[in-house]
């Protein structure tokens, strides 16, 4: 069975995306008990997609992250390193466009989109501090990004359960409902040995954001940074 490492190789992290396309969203709602799909609403809210606007939605698999963006009226470009996961994409929302777009490398013209966003995927990307260049680069001056991760939970008794319970109970469940169980091995470690919520807030402003800011889901389980491109045209033509 496919999976990556740690070290998270691109090719490697791809294909172990691939194995778990068709499955992936059903064994996400399975292994939250449901709260993957509220975390979601919260990340729309964040993200606060407006009619006509241009927003990259990296790491995108399936696309259930962009779908709310598209109902909005903003454009949705959904981007993925995982063929399987984009192809699964373009069969459910055809309506969508689905992009292989590696965000160490983003294929996309400078200050092009009003909001970047990525969705549990930042913690595999083998570069953040590369990645987060490419996200400011691509945003236009006064542009969102948010960035939802797993994270780590405030109370530190349950903190310490609920590491416990990752590495225990995820791949015991996803071996009930996912095609490659393998997987959530290392999706259980990646979320273990991410950083903490002031960490990653400390990596988006070194990378050149302003207004850097989180808020915690479900008592840390779940953070949603958000941050802005500086550079906005602010009224009376001052920058």
């Amino acid at each position: 069975m496919s999976r990556a490492h740690l070290d998270k190789q691109k090719s490697d992290v791809a294909s172990m995306f691939d194995a778990v396309a068709d499955r992936y969203d059903l064994t996400n709602d399975a292994m939250t008990f449901g709260l993957s799909r509220w975390w979601r609403v919260e990340n729309t809210r964040s993200v606060d997609p407006q009619p006509g606007e241009k927003i990259l939605d990296l790491a995108a698999g399936t696309g259930s992250s962009s779908v709310p963006y598209a109902q909005a009226g903003a454009r949705v470009i959904a981007g993925d390193i995982s063929e399987g996961m984009l192809e699964v994409g373009r069969k459910r929302h055809p309506d969508i466009e689905f992009v292989y777009a590696d965000a160490l490398d983003l294929p996309f013209d400078d200050n092009e989109f009003d909001a970047v966003t990525i969705t549990y995927g930042f913690r595999n990307v083998q570069d953040p501090a590369r990645a987060l260049a490419q996200m400011l680069r691509v945003l236009k001056p006064g542009g969102r990004l948010v960035i939802t991760e797993f994270s780590t939970p405030t109370f530190a008794p349950f903190s310490k359960f609920y590491k416990q319970y990752i590495m225990r109970a995820l791949p015991a469940v996803a071996k009930v409902v996912s095609s490659n169980p393998e997987a959530y091995v290392y999706l259980a470690e990646s979320i273990r040995e991410w950083p903490a919520q002031l960490d990653l807030s400390y990596m988006i402003r070194d990378a050149g954001f302003d207004q850097v800011k989180y808020r915690n889901l479900t008592g840390g389980i779940v953070a949603i940074h958000h941050a802005v491109k500086p550079g906005a045209v602010k009224p009376g033509g001052q920058s």
